[in-house]
């Protein structure tokens, strides 16, 4: 009995030791290591408990069961691991959360990236039609927020119509569809035209899901893949879409 007594102490008294080790690194509490090793270095990890983060703690995010982790994890892994180990350095991308029921200042959004904790949110029940796409959406963030000069939105909005104006922030506007446009027209989706990184970010996640653009006689959209893919290159001459 005294030996069960002092490894339930020991237990006790290193978990919550874990858990601040985890919140002095990225800030945010209740989290846990999800035990995986992985590749490209990448540490995973999940909420134990709904936690509330940032300014006035207008970030929240919700815990999940085991079961809707591990079923949505193998999704998760196969997609970050399409980046390699010293690409994900570069883009100072080290962490990944996952929980659920994600909401900055009251709007649900599918990640929240943080370049200077090299932290990564994921809402691992964003609707499962973007899904993947969301991934690789928030990721380019992450690109675009270590590479401000690979991808200049000055340059960038010069692509589009001269009467077309970008909004002052992404949730300065009603444009918030995923779905693919079937004739583009320079953007890709809706939410494209909210702002310049966004549509940036849009246009790297269809490359990464291998999504068939319509291309035909776009040659605004031809002039912006171009520019993701050569913003990519110039970072990662090797990089694979």
């Amino acid at each position: 009995m005294k030996v069960i007594k002092v490894i339930l102490i020991i237990f006790i008294s290193i978990s919550p030791a874990k858990s601040n080790i985890i919140y002095e690194i990225i800030k945010i509490p209740n989290l846990e290591l999800y035990p995986l090793k992985s590749n490209n270095g990448l540490k995973y990890f999940y909420a134990v408990r709904p936690f509330n983060i940032g300014f006035n703690n207008n970030i929240s995010c919700q815990n999940s069961s085991k079961e809707d982790l591990d079923n949505k994890f193998k999704i998760i892994k196969h997609e970050f691991n399409r980046y390699n180990k010293k690409f994900l350095k570069k883009i100072n991308l080290k962490y990944v959360v996952l929980c659920e029921k994600l909401f900055i200042s009251g709007i649900n959004t599918a990640g929240i990236p943080n370049n200077k904790m090299k932290t990564l949110v994921i809402d691992i029940k964003f609707n499962k039609k973007y899904f993947i796409r969301s991934i690789h959406h928030e990721v380019f963030h992450m690109i675009d927020d270590s590479f401000e000069k690979n991808f200049n939105k000055k340059k960038w909005s010069n692509y589009n119509d001269k009467k077309f104006l970008y909004s002052e922030c992404s949730t300065c506007t009603n444009n918030l569809g995923l779905d693919t446009y079937s004739v583009s027209n320079g953007f890709l989706t809706e939410y494209s035209k909210s702002t310049a990184s966004e549509d940036m970010a849009e246009v790297f996640s269809h490359l990464m899901i291998n999504k068939n653009l319509t291309l035909e006689n776009d040659l605004i959209l031809k002039n912006k893949i171009n520019f993701i893919k050569k913003g990519l290159y110039e970072i990662d001459k090797n990089f694979q879409f």
